[in-house]
């Protein structure tokens, strides 16, 4: 079986449909098209970074979220942002591009104030309806691993253009469980390595968004 790694965005596409998964993580024939909501996505957390994080002005386009941003930079502790981290497959922390990383994760902000750790991660959707907090818990693992001082974590997802936030906290005792949960669904992706096996699996992105177009189910065939 090939290497894997795997991070909160690989899992979610191998969840939505392994085919698409094997064509755009493993085999790499098919790439995304580029979509302006994901270069304006790219380009807010880069002001952000840039403000919180490097003492640079915010530009002009982007002036809606300093207010947000201020109210961060408030926070106590020690402020790291684009906060790369990385796990082994014996759950030992180490760097991100380490060459026995397991598990990747990038938080967008993270504060470490004592024994208690703060997560932000940035959203540029429209709204907070269908908020996840899924990544908010694996970020928050691998800062209990690198941080083994952590106890607690708050963790945010702030929504700049929604203006909305929604809050999740995780403690030091609930890994385990936290960790059961996700090695079942790591399972299955590591079944997929082992048996060459990625079944399609049809879902809502088929019929306009699938990049795979010559899958039988991609609406660009069958509509």
């Amino acid at each position: 079986m090939d290497k894997y790694t795997w991070s909160y965005s690989s899992i979610s596409l191998f969840q939505q449909c392994p085919r698409k998964y094997y064509r755009l993580r493993v085999l790499k024939d098919v790439a995304e098209p580029p979509q302006a909501h994901l270069d304006y996505g790219s380009a807010v957390h880069k002001a952000a970074e840039d403000y919180v994080c490097g003492g640079l002005d915010i530009p002009e386009k982007y002036a809606f979220i300093k207010p947000h941003l201020d109210a961060l930079k408030l926070l106590p502790g020690e402020k790291h942002c684009e906060y790369e981290m990385g796990l082994t497959k014996e759950f030992k922390p180490c760097a991100f591009r380490d060459p026995d990383v397991w598990f990747r994760g990038i938080a967008d902000l993270l504060v470490i104030d004592g024994d208690e750790a703060k997560i932000v991660d940035y959203k540029t959707g429209k709204s907070a309806q269908y908020a996840d907090i899924k990544q908010l818990e694996l970020l928050s693992l691998l800062v209990f691993k690198h941080f083994p001082n952590v106890k607690r974590v708050k963790a945010g997802l702030v929504f700049l253009v929604a203006e909305s936030l929604v809050k999740a906290e995780f403690t030091e005792d609930q890994q385990s469980g936290a960790w059961t949960k996700w090695l079942t669904e790591i399972e299955r992706l590591e079944t997929a390595f082992k048996t060459d096996v990625w079944n399609a699996k049809p879902n809502f992105t088929c019929r306009k968004f699938c990049a795979v177009v010559d899958c039988e189910h991609n609406g660009k065939n069958i509509y």
